[in-house]
């Protein structure tokens, strides 16, 4: 059981921030925790992890509680409900002490739209479980944000393949 629990962003234009913390989630799996996450935009599609996280039981659950990109929803009063369905039933669970590690995934997102406000996440985070781990992913931290926490990456993108015509493949990107 850890000491402290962590605060740990990924953020920047890069790819790869959701990755990277379903990689540390599984090195804790590794060592029988137990894992949430909380996605705020993924929902309206498949991909990869939702499989993978199903061969580990209720050690990791997945949760995509938004219905898709903003661009492809096109209803801000419906994401802005969803995003705040996602955060008060995270933090919910959160307080239960059930997990080790919770990622709330692509909640900057939500935050830098005004469809959570930053001043709920600082709340939540400054009197967390002490020993509660949580990632906070998605492009555009907010500087609060970075400020209390323990770890920061920004993911930088120098090369990506979709910038020569290479769509996201299965197993990659999805």
């Amino acid at each position: 059981m850890p000491t402290k629990g962590l605060i740990m962003i990924h953020t920047g234009a890069g790819k790869g921030k959701t990755t990277a913390a379903l990689g540390t989630a599984f090195r804790a799996l590794g060592y029988g925790w137990k894992i949430l996450v909380v996605q705020f935009i993924k929902g309206s599609w498949h991909y990869g992890e939702l499989d993978s996280a199903k061969k580990f039981g209720d050690q990791f659950q997945i949760l995509p509680m938004g219905e898709g990109f903003t661009w492809d929803t096109k209803n801000p009063e419906r994401d802005r409900q969803k995003a705040q369905e996602a955060w008060e039933f995270g933090v919910k669970e959160a307080l239960t002490g059930n997990y080790q590690m919770i990622i709330f995934d692509e909640i900057n997102y939500v935050i830098r739209y005004n469809y959570l406000e930053v001043a709920k996440v600082v709340a939540f985070l400054t009197t967390k479980p002490p020993a509660l781990h949580v990632f906070l992913t998605g492009r555009d931290a907010d500087e609060q944000l970075i400020e209390i926490a323990d770890l920061v990456t920004e993911m930088r993108e120098i090369k990506h393949p979709f910038k020569k015509g290479i769509k996201a493949q299965k197993g990659i990107e999805f």
